[in-house]
């Protein structure tokens, strides 16, 4: 008999999960609890004075120098407010290059010298902190032994309230530089960008009679993720180090069905879905959409459109509550791009447009997009910016999870090129071959029978093989990985737009000295198309074809992080980032550095954890099974009984252990052949040859998967993660 010695029970966490509620929940009207738990501007009119809120107002709305003098009247407001709401204490939240966000909480009460407390939180408390920058990613900007840093009130972001069952806290966003005022996160990078590309977009718009206040990107992040059980969670080293399972066999059943795209979502993940729906409407994230992703135990939610730096911070603070809510209901939120070997991998869908302070979406076309002069403009600018930078757009969005997702049949591939559509790549060719006359129209579309109503038809379809797709009014930058910060993908793109801009209204500009504006116009998007066209392509990223194609276009292939992350520094890049003030030479070297280092340290971790578990659980678990096989062999031999299944399978399993011991050892000397060198070295030896042992490995232990005795293997495996829930 084969003794069971299976630590777990496959159902026992599902039968028995019990929500972990705070109160009696259940979700409240969006317009009840929307904002609750935000101090925005609106909420400051009402207890500052009208002097010190107009000025606020400037600021935020219109980019004005902060005076510094509101600052004590904000400070009160904020904490008198936040007290009200129950927090004790208060911190400066900033986000480090670490990609997670970092919090040091103080408290408002301060000991006065009767032996009492007061409650304090003065100007100065609310403009500037000093947590230690020591352990904290610089990347070379400063030593470690050197460890001040500072953080910097950003009016632009409102404050917010987080809360536990215990109590809350004030948060106050803001950016993070070194004591030489260099920028150690992504908020400071990200509020230069919005800088420059204000600038250069007012200046077009100027041309075009338009005159506007401020121009920003606006942003929608869709964020997808997996949920499984906590007990699978916990009992598998892998995901609890690196996110993502580093061994496991292909389930009898995956995704093939197509049945859980879109499917009825299951009680107790919908149950989780709402009370975060809730948190997050507290927080004053505008979410609107929940559904099942294409894999078994995959999820989206998604957000309506926001200034791109408040999005950046609600993209933040929506991975947080999903992980937080999420153990509630007895799940583990996984937000790796690639959890499960064989099935779709998980993005962040990053939809990206240009709009004006008073309302207007600089990338919509209109119903006549060949005579809407002003988005073709605008429309040409982001073209021309995707020709150009292709390499930074494809080093924002490199790290090791994302490496294992673009280009599989869930994601765009690593060549970046855009999708626009059949009308407007109809309205580009027209434009290339002499002139402007019509716009394809979109229609109706009939289904066949009278009971079903007519429906309006969009004029191109949609193309889910693209990493850069034009989708109706905006752009959607479909390769973003899912665990990512999205701040830099955004100062990429406000950046590189910014450029894009300037370039055209100096051509422009130089033209109209001797044309009018619509001839004007005319000739400049048609030299910038001419010259950047090929980056347009609406057809299969995903096919041989493409790949092809994009070499014989010039297109770069950038396959990999070790390949991608190099080009950061190029002086093409260095310049581009400097001539707009967002980032210093020192501040994008010490991303490539930073970048890089992680690159290797989660690989090093993966290979680690991979090694531990195949020694220490899979080896000694398909021993013990060699074990059983062994002495029913003997015992049948003995009995003269026919057994040569139970030889065949004796023989099969301690084949595949010998083959996972040789593995084992490869990957050893593998690490211990390695050269060093500096970090861009080391990145390509383990893109070259760790990964490739590491793989060696997981296959010998998936094949193991398959042989040996259910009871016996120590970890959860696919068909329970993904199906129980």
């Amino acid at each position: 008999m084969s003794q069971t010695i299976r630590r777990y029970d496959t159902l026992a966490a599902a039968r028995s999960y019990k929500p972990v509620i705070n109160g009696d929940f259940k979700q409240a009207h969006v317009t009840e609890v929307f904002g609750e738990f935000t101090l925005n501007l609106d909420g400051l009119k009402e207890r500052l004075p009208k002097t010190v809120w107009k000025e606020l107002k400037n600021t935020i709305e219109d980019g004005q120098q902060l005076n510094p003098s509101v600052a004590d009247a904000v400070a009160l407001a904020m904490k008198e407010w936040a007290t009200e709401m129950g927090a004790s204490h208060f911190t400066h939240w900033f986000q480090p290059l670490t990609g997670a966000t970092a919090e040091k909480h103080d408290s408002f009460i301060t000991p006065n010298q009767g032996g009492g407390a007061i409650s304090e939180f003065s100007g100065k408390d609310l403009i500037q902190g000093e947590p230690d920058a020591s352990s904290f990613p610089s990347g070379g900007l400063r030593p470690t032994f050197e460890a001040r840093g500072y953080t910097a009130w950003d009016p632009t972001s409102p404050v917010f309230l987080i809360e536990n069952q215990n109590g809350k806290y004030l948060c106050i966003p803001t950016a993070f530089a070194s004591w030489t005022g260099e920028a150690l996160d992504h908020k400071t990078p990200l509020l230069r960008s919005i800088e420059a590309l204000d600038k250069q977009a007012k200046r077009a718009l100027a041309l075009f009679g338009v005159d506007s206040k401020r121009v920003t990107s606006t942003v929608g992040c869709e964020q997808e993720y997996f949920l499984i059980d906590q007990e699978f969670f916990y009992r598998r080293p892998d995901l609890m180090t690196s996110g993502r399972t580093l061994m496991g066999a292909k389930p009898p059943r995956g995704q093939e069905l197509d049945d859980h795209y879109f499917g009825s979502i299951p009680d107790r993940v919908l149950s989780f879905m709402l009370e975060a729906e809730t948190e997050l409407y507290k927080l004053g994230i505008p979410v609107k959409t929940r559904h099942n992703e294409v894999a078994p135990g995959q999820f989206e939610i998604a957000p309506m459109f926001e200034n791109c730096n408040i999005a950046a911070d609600h993209q933040q603070l929506t991975m947080i509550v999903l992980k937080k809510i999420a153990k509630n209901y007895g799940f583990e939120c996984l937000l790796h791009e690639k959890p499960f070997d064989g099935l779709n991998g998980s993005g962040k869908h990053l939809n990206w447009s240009m709009s004006t302070k008073e309302g207007l979406n600089l990338l919509e076309p209109g119903d006549s997009p060949h005579e809407n002069m002003q988005f073709l403009f605008f429309f040409s600018a982001v073209l021309r910016a995707v020709y150009k930078h292709q390499d930074l757009l494809r080093v924002s969005i490199a790290h090791a999870g994302n490496d294992h997702r673009l280009g599989a049949n869930e994601a765009p591939p690593a060549i970046i090129s855009a999708y626009v559509g059949e009308q407007l790549e109809d309205i580009i060719n027209q434009l290339l071959n002499g002139g402007l006359k019509k716009s394809m129209k979109s229609g109706l579309m009939g289904l066949g029978t009278p009971v079903l109503p007519t429906l309006p038809k969009h004029a191109g379809d949609r193309n889910r093989t693209s990493p850069f797709a034009f989708t109706g009014n905006k752009f959607e930058f479909r390769a973003v990985g899912s665990s990512q910060s999205v701040s830099f993908p955004i100062v990429v793109l406000n950046t590189i737009v910014a450029e894009a801009i300037d370039e055209l209204c100096e051509s422009l500009e130089k033209k109209m000295k001797k044309k009018k504006l619509e001839m004007s116009l005319k000739e400049v998007l048609v030299e910038s198309l001419k010259e950047t066209h090929d980056i347009v392509f609406n057809g299969d990223g995903y096919s041989d074809d493409w790949q092809k194609e994009a070499k014989k276009r010039g297109l770069l292939n950038l396959k990999t992080t070790a390949d991608a992350l190099p080009t950061l520094t190029s002086k093409k890049n260095v310049k581009l980032f400097e001539k707009y003030k967002v980032l210093n030479d020192r501040e994008v070297h010490s991303r490539l550095e930073i970048w890089a280092e992680q690159y290797v340290t989660n690989l090093t971790i993966e290979v680690d954890t991979t090694e531990a578990m195949a020694r220490t659980m899979v080896f000694p678990a398909a021993v013990r099974y060699l074990n059983e096989l062994a002495a029913a062999v003997k015992e049948t031999k003995s009995l003269k009984m026919k057994n040569s299944g139970s030889e065949k399978m004796l023989k099969t399993v301690n084949s595949a252990l010998n083959d996972l011991s040789d593995a084992l050892d490869n990957l050893k000397k593998t690490q211990e052949k390695l050269k060093g060198g500096d970090i861009i070295d080391q990145c390509k030896e383990y893109r070259d040859y760790v990964i490739p042992a590491m793989t060696k490995v997981r296959d010998a232990v998936d094949f193991l998967e398959r042989y040996t005795a259910d009871d016996y293997w120590p970890l959860p495996i696919y068909r329970e993660m993904l199906f129980v829930k």
